[in-house]
């Protein structure tokens, strides 16, 4: 059930901000993956002095996903991981929590306009980002969620010494939000239970971007899809190797947005609300599925190609988005 109605929204205002933590994210452009919005995080939106993050608010984490930024740190106890296209064919992680928190969560990077339409679906979630493109700064402002940066929640986030800057900002939850909400929380129009009749046995599927590569291997002992990034087994720095119970591959529009990286390179814009084809792999095997999100308050309900609904295996769950 949506709790649209449980909050009462907190807007956040755009400001100059001065922080230490800013200090290595204008090396950004130095690294692959890199964008203009990590270069403008002194001018990420900021909270009015005296208000705080919902307690209980859904908790949504931009994350850094070039080599350089691996291993990363509490994407295993995420509820749902969402990967997208960036810039030159890479992809970054949006990972979200409501069921429990981590210590810490990173390598944090900045947003895009396209995580404002995924968010919809959530009452008030919490989006934590190092920073955004100076020209994306008042869509953000105007949407209903939280903004938190460096900038206006520095208690929250640190600096490690594990990696270079800008990969090597980290989030503690606890310190930006306090308490999970809970499962009820994940409006995501996502069915759990049995799996349906038929299916391909899968063993293993490979998802490609331009510039990036997901391999997802089906463990029988495990009773998961052990994950590998760009042919490296994926296994955080504080936990066990990423095994989700459920993957889909979700066929979307991919197209050009309005923005720009500082080499020039376009902003993709995922399209998120609409109709589609797509793969849900679980349990060893592999369903074709339509999904459907009619608007971006809405969840996205996938059902089999028999109109009927398409449960997902109790776990976390990733979501490919690839282009139609």
């Amino acid at each position: 059930m949506k709790l649209k109605a449980r909050r009462t929204r907190r807007h956040v205002t755009t400001g100059m901000v001065l922080a230490a933590l800013t200090t290595g994210a204008l090396l950004a452009g130095c690294s692959g993956g890199g964008s203009d919005d990590d270069n403008r995080q002194g001018e990420s939106p900021t909270r009015r002095p005296g208000t705080t993050a919902p307690v209980g608010s859904i908790l949504a984490v931009k994350i850094d996903n070039v080599r350089t930024a691996r291993p990363q740190t509490g994407v295993d106890a995420a509820d749902i991981v969402y990967a997208e296209q960036v810039e030159g064919g890479l992809s970054r992680l949006m990972a979200v929590y409501a069921t429990r928190f981590p210590d810490a969560v990173g390598p944090v990077r900045s947003a895009r306009e396209s995580d404002l339409e995924l968010l919809r679906q959530f009452d008030e979630p919490t989006l934590a980002f190092s920073g955004a493109q100076s020209k994306l700064l008042p869509l953000i402002d105007k949407a209903p969620l939280e903004a938190r940066t460096p900038g206006d929640a520095g208690a929250a986030y640190y600096r490690g010494g594990d990696k270079p800057a800008p990969h090597n900002l980290y989030l503690r939850p606890a310190k930006l939000v306090g308490s999970p909400p809970g499962a009820e929380a994940l409006t995501t129009g996502f069915h759990y239970g049995r799996a349906p009749a038929g299916g391909t046995p899968e063993d293993s599927r490979t998802i490609r971007y331009p510039a990036a590569r997901f391999t997802f291997t089906w463990s029988d002992e495990e009773r998961r899809w052990l994950l590998a990034m760009d042919g490296q087994d994926t296994v955080p720095a504080d936990g066990a190797r990423v095994a989700p119970a459920t993957v889909v591959v979700q066929h979307v529009t991919i197209r050009q947005s309005r923005y720009h990286d500082f080499l020039g390179n376009n902003t993709p814009y995922t399209e998120t609300v609409g109709s589609g084809k797509a793969e849900v792999l679980r349990d060893g095997r592999v369903f074709e599925a339509d999904w459907e999100r009619k608007s971006p308050s809405d969840g996205t309900t996938f059902t089999t190609r028999d109109g009927e609904p398409m449960n997902f295996a109790k776990g976390q769950v990733w979501v490919l988005y690839v282009k139609k």
